[in-house]
């Protein structure tokens, strides 16, 4: 016996009817990613802002993946430039209670010592921003071999944050 089937997703009948998105789940995504990258660039403005206005050069670094997003040259003081600030900028919206580091933004937070700076900015429904809230030093302890990246409760890394 001899026989054949032709299986076709009803997702991809429906796209080509015009019904629905062929990928719901792929269409939820996109429209999360781009709602993260506007959170994330409400956020890297924010602080650019902030460090220019206390007479800093920025640079952004983020697209070299060092560990860091922006580099903070602070203006020079009796002829000698300070050390620059290393800053690893997070944008979270408003209501969320957890953050997510990396392995390399911490191992780069201990590496760094002094130079590293956590900035965290909360960006409302409206766009509204609060913060930078800066976090020298943020972290207690390296994390263990084998961990990609670990999620901080957003409260307790705010509880730490310094008034600049």
């Amino acid at each position: 016996v001899l026989g054949a089937a032709l299986i076709v997703p009803a997702g991809l009948m429906n796209k080509l009817h015009g019904d629905e998105p062929a990928d719901p789940v792929a269409a939820t995504f996109a429209a999360d990613a781009a709602a993260r990258s506007r959170i994330e660039h409400l956020a890297m403005s924010a602080v650019r802002l902030a460090e220019e206005a206390r007479g800093c050069r920025v640079v952004d670094v983020s697209a070299a993946k060092c560990g860091w997003d922006l580099t903070s040259y602070p203006p020079a003081v009796d002829g000698r430039q300070p050390d620059p600030k290393h800053i690893e900028v997070k944008g979270r919206v408003k209501g969320a209670s957890t953050i997510t580091i990396t392995r390399n933004e911490m191992l780069y937070a201990f590496n760094q010592g002094d130079k590293f700076v956590l900035a965290i900015v909360i960006v409302g429904e409206d766009d509204a921003i609060d913060g930078p809230h800066y976090i020298p030093s943020p972290f207690d302890r390296e994390p263990s071999w084998g961990v990609a990246s670990i999620n901080f409760h957003l409260g307790d890394l705010l509880a730490k944050a310094e008034v600049r």
